[in-house]
């Protein structure tokens, strides 16, 4: 349980870190479009005033330096119109028409593309989306000419501000992609973790396992050749050949076990002749198979202690007394399992959490069973198993599902 909290933790640490780190680099972009913004606009501003002074018939000793500010904008798309709101002139425009591309006054221009300048003007204080967003945003500047007339300057943003308009978008797709990177890269080296684990654990116990066993096998041997009374000898033989079946189970989770043609109701009904024995009395125990028996591919041992450990969950979760219900069938999807108890019932926040190694409600136990039993069905039988459903005091329904065989 400690395990799987420190791994859910250190998953939500990268998450909000990389989050932060999103937020931190989105206002930092954010600030320098609109400090780029902010300094386009004071060089709109000034090329204004020099526009504006050139109309001016006093103009003299500064006709060149005027001359060389207006040369100097030649990135921000400009254009400048009377007080009617017509096109005089226009820079830094990329023409529909490529033709008139060394064209600056409007009359000039082919049709084409006075639509397409006329299309970008946005009048102050108009009714239109784009006459307000271009108020909004003071991309008009009005200018006052000798003998009252009145000219505006409208302008765009320049092709780089644009550009890096779309760059804090960018990059938070950018960092999103590597947060997801990140997490799926931490979490493929927990789970190959988590894979030497139960490989190492499981060919060690098998290995253990395997001495005292055939030492108990051969004491046996010798206690029938004692005669020793049958039914002792009888016994012992049961409980080493129920070793035995463990240490082979041991051993095949640590590789892929060979998958053979099994009936699953009939699968079924071995696997729980072990547990009938073994349970209290007070636990009724009920199958319910569906009238045709369905060939799956399995691992007899394997899927036998996967339902030896439900069976034995629902007594715990009944705490040794109530009802399991055990029901089989076939649909489109395949074979299913239910296995259903009259016990505690999970939360529904927990049903994911359940097959996490280390999650338990006893006092005593490692975690391991369901987590055990999601490895098998799953990774070796190419299942399915998942909490159906559950209410807390009425007890809780596991759901397997097989992919049906074709005979």
């Amino acid at each position: 349980m400690k395990y799987a909290i420190r791994f859910q933790s250190s998953r939500v640490l990268i998450l909000l870190i990389s989050a932060l780190a999103i937020v931190i680099f989105l206002l930092i972009s954010n600030n320098l479009i609109k400090e780029l913004a902010r300094q386009e606009r004071d060089r709109m501003d000034i090329w204004a005033q020099a526009t504006q002074r050139l109309a001016r018939t006093d103009v003299d000793s500064d006709f060149e330096f005027l001359l060389a500010i207006i040369a100097q904008n030649n990135n921000i798309p400009v254009l400048i119109t009377d007080g009617d709101f017509n096109i005089s002139e226009f820079r830094n425009f990329s023409l529909p028409d490529k033709s008139d591309r060394d064209k600056s006054l409007y009359g000039e221009l082919s049709e084409r593309n006075q639509r397409f300048l006329t299309g970008r003007l946005k009048r102050p204080g108009g009714d239109t989306p784009l006459d307000k967003m271009a108020a909004r945003n003071n991309h008009f500047i009005p200018m006052e000419l000798p003998g009252g007339q009145v000219q505006y300057i409208y302008y765009e943003d320049s092709k780089l501000l644009r550009t890096l308009t779309y760059y804090p978008y960018i990059q938070m797709v950018v960092m999103v992609i590597l947060a997801v990177i990140l997490y799926l890269a931490i979490l493929s080296t927990k789970r190959a973790e988590q894979n030497r684990v139960w490989v190492g654990l499981s060919k060690e116990t098998a290995h253990q396992l395997g001495t005292p066993i055939s030492s108990l096998m051969a004491w046996v041997e010798y206690l029938q050749a004692s005669g020793a009374e049958p039914e002792v000898t009888c016994e012992l033989d049961k409980d080493i050949r129920r070793l035995s079946t463990i240490a082979d189970r041991f051993s095949k989770i640590g590789s892929q076990p060979d998958l053979e043609l099994e009936y699953i109701n009939q699968t079924i009904e071995k696997s729980l002749a072990y547990m009938r024995t073994r349970i209290s009395s007070r636990v009724k125990l009920e199958l319910r198979l569906s009238p045709d028996d369905h060939g799956v591919m399995l691992s007899e041992s394997l899927f036998e202690w996967v339902m030896e450990n439900l069976t034995k969950n629902a007594v715990d979760a009944m705490q040794g007394e109530g009802r399991i219900d055990i029901t089989s069938g076939c649909d489109k999807s395949g074979v299913w399992i239910e296995v259903r108890d009259s016990g505690k019932g999970i939360p529904r926040k927990n049903f994911k959490t359940v097959f996490n190694p280390g999650y338990t409600t006893k006092k005593r136990g490692w975690g391991l069973g369901l987590t055990l039993v999601k490895r098998i069905v799953e990774e070796y039988h190419g299942g399915k198993i998942y909490v159906k459903d559950s209410e807390l005091g009425r007890g809780t329904t596991f759901r397997l599902e097989f992919p049906a065989c074709k005979v």
